[in-house]
């Protein structure tokens, strides 16, 4: 009885009353057109969110049926009827609010390939769990992970999910929304890809739950004008915690500039690895997400078969592409590389656009071409003698 008066209250007085909204959509569905099935699934939408909080169990269990058949049905003609497609972002966007819509419904919307379909059940709808936003986040376009990031609360681990995509406007939508929960290791990703980035710099520093020692991190790898932004931004809780922390990355990044970096220590330790067998790919990988600098670069030459004084220059450039020789010469594998890119003081965490790019040079280039560049660069590093 409620199903047909919300229905009649819909407009639709072709009802029936000894019909169910069943046989409506099956009527719809049996004349095959697209019109008519997107007719009923906005209607049917709506009158499902304005009842929801008062069907039983057999009420909803046939909404569920319903919404799938009509879903599957529009699905079927969606790519080629552009009503089709609006009509399913239109159910989107009526279910998206509402904690009782079809979980199965739900996540089919939400993995759908159009963000249109997808973004409002994906920015809003509690029937999401995290395992479903996980695989979401690992599998679809930047797009999706937008509206993910965008949702009023966010597990560590969605989270974490989302960074590992390296997306700069996913990092940015996150940091600026407060009801997302970030872990150590995700703040790390943020404060490397801010290196490259004024606008994230500043909306993170201004985080709360930004640990303190990356605050720092972040503050002296920061400009002079990303300091003085972040400062005037800053709330007035974090306004003296700030200041400070801006003092000592001052005093902390002149000292950097006024000594050279000591790799004795650090090449000792590689021949150490090396003479005991335990210097590999797998030792390399674990240096470089340390941000073991000085280790990463004395690693990365032993393997290589090249030098400190070859491999540190091409760490420390603004190009990303030099430091692919070394890591070829040492036959690493593309993930092993990625954490190399990303242990950089200067490049930060590199772009997925960036990255796709370097990852075909990094195909193209032959073991054979790295060690010749090795050889190369290896007789320019050497000064030339003295004059008496």
């Amino acid at each position: 009885m409620v199903a047909i008066m919300g229905m009649q209250a819909l407009g639709m007085s072709d009802v029936d009353p000894n019909r169910t909204i069943a046989d409506e959509v099956e009527a719809a569905i049996a004349a095959g057109s697209t019109d008519r099935c997107c007719e009923m699934a906005g209607r049917v939408g709506s009158l499902f969110a304005a009842s929801a909080g008062h069907l039983d169990i057999e009420q909803h269990a046939l909404f569920a049926d319903i919404f799938e058949r009509l879903v599957n049905t529009i699905e079927l003609r969606a790519l080629a009827d552009a009503s089709a497609r609006i009509a399913l972002a239109e159910l989107s966007a009526q279910l998206a609010p509402v904690s009782q819509a079809p979980a199965p419904v739900i996540r089919r919307l939400a993995r759908h390939e159009d963000i249109a379909v997808a973004g409002p059940v994906l920015s809003e709808s509690p029937r999401l769990a995290a395992p479903d936003l996980i695989e979401i986040a690992q599998t679809k376009s930047e797009k999706h992970l937008l509206a993910i990031a965008g949702r009023w609360w966010l597990q560590e681990i969605v989270t974490d999910a989302l960074l590992a995509r390296r997306y700069p406007s996913v990092s940015r939508r996150l940091m600026k929304n407060p009801g997302a929960r970030i872990s150590a290791a995700g703040f790390a990703v943020v404060v490397a890809q801010a290196v490259a980035d004024p606008e994230l710099a500043v909306i993170t520093g201004i985080r709360a739950d930004l640990p303190a020692g990356l605050r720092l991190q972040l503050l002296r790898d920061a400009a002079e004008a990303v300091r003085a932004r972040l400062l005037s931004s800053a709330p007035p809780h974090l306004y003296e915690e700030i200041r400070s922390a801006i003092a000592v990355a001052a005093a902390g990044a002149a000292r950097d500039m006024s000594r050279g970096r000591d790799f004795a220590g650090a090449k000792l330790a590689a021949e150490r690895l090396k003479k005991q067998g335990n210097l590999n790919e797998t030792t390399l990988h674990e240096l470089a997400t340390q941000r073991r600098y000085e280790d990463t670069i004395a690693a990365l030459a032993e393997l290589s078969k090249s030098s400190i004084e070859v491999v540190r220059p091409l760490m420390q450039s603004l190009r990303s592409d030099g430091i692919l020789v070394p890591c070829k010469a040492a036959n690493l594998q593309w993930d092993t590389v990625c954490a190399v890119l990303d242990s950089r003081f200067i490049s930060g965490a590199t772009n997925p656009g960036e990255l796709d790019k370097l990852r075909a040079k990094y195909i193209a280039l032959t073991a054979e071409e790295a060690h010749r560049l090795l050889k190369l660069w290896a007789v320019r590093t050497i000064a030339p003698p003295k004059k008496h």
